[in-house]
């Protein structure tokens, strides 16, 4: 089930993809620079990875960076989007929601082991139907047991509901070095800043300065994943140099930038 250029349109893939009758489909498909995969959703939860280039995700559910060592867990019935940094060569899984239990019940970012990676560019050689009880069927049960295993990331950023609360986080995510506190924003929106903290907490999971520190490092991945140095990173982003910024990277992901899009 492989595409190589130009990407097929999404109506086709959808057809494709949602007709599927085996419990695990592999799918391979190329795309462009910035392409950009409109809206939609699938029948199956989806394995959304990539082995080479970044993927900027948009769901429902919120918004996610993934480079080359990770992917995303998107529930089946999620509506979604994905924006292309660079060139991605996007190895998908597509897996019936009845197919294993104990699956993840959230969409979420996770870790991509060495054996998933070369499990996925397995099963995408895999042609359908395949038998249960054949090496395929076998290789695909494999891919459960591992699916069950994900690790969680932390690349996830909540879009608040509250309208107050967007103006706030459209404004950081246009301006990120935007060094503007919790007490200006209550003082220009007319609210008590005890309430502004209290809706951060119940909509997003976090507090205000949490989350522009999450949009601050989804907005780096993106720079990072385009050739942009750390120092440039940095000070656009608002960090006063490249060792703060590389400190809080570290504290995040417990990795440097460099060690983070590493692709083993």
């Amino acid at each position: 089930m492989r595409s190589r250029h130009p990407p097929p349109p999404l109506s086709r893939a959808l057809e494709e993809i949602d007709g599927a009758s085996s419990p695990v489909t592999g799918r391979a498909t190329d795309y462009p620079a910035s392409w950009h995969i409109e809206p939609h959703a699938h029948n199956k939860h989806q394995l959304i990875y990539a082995v080479q280039g970044v993927m900027v995700v948009q769901a429902d559910a919120g918004r996610w960076v993934v480079p080359p060592t990770r992917a995303i867990w998107m529930l089946a019935g999620m509506t979604h989007e994905i924006r292309c940094i660079g060139e991605v060569h996007m190895r998908s899984l597509l897996v019936a929601p009845d197919a294993a239990p104990r699956l993840l019940d959230q969409t979420q970012a996770v870790g991509v082991s060495p054996l998933l990676r070369e499990l996925v560019r397995a099963a995408v050689e895999v042609p359908q139907p395949y038998s249960p009880q054949s090496r395929d069927g076998r290789l695909m049960r494999l891919i459960l047991d591992e699916l069950r295993a994900l690790p969680v990331l932390p690349l996830h950023l909540q879009m608040p509901a509250d309208p107050r609360l967007r103006r706030i986080c459209g404004q950081l995510q246009r301006q990120l070095d935007d060094a503007t506190t919790l007490t200006e924003w209550a003082h220009r929106l007319a609210v008590d800043v005890k309430t502004i903290q209290r809706l951060f907490a119940k909509e997003t999971g976090m507090t205000f300065g949490q989350w522009r520190q999450q949009a601050r490092l989804l907005r780096a991945l993106e720079l990072l994943a385009t050739g942009e140095k750390v120092i440039d990173v940095a000070l656009e982003l608002g960090y006063d140099s490249p060792s703060a910024f590389g400190t809080m990277f570290r504290k995040q992901f417990g990795q440097t930038p460099s060690q983070f899009f590493a692709q083993g």
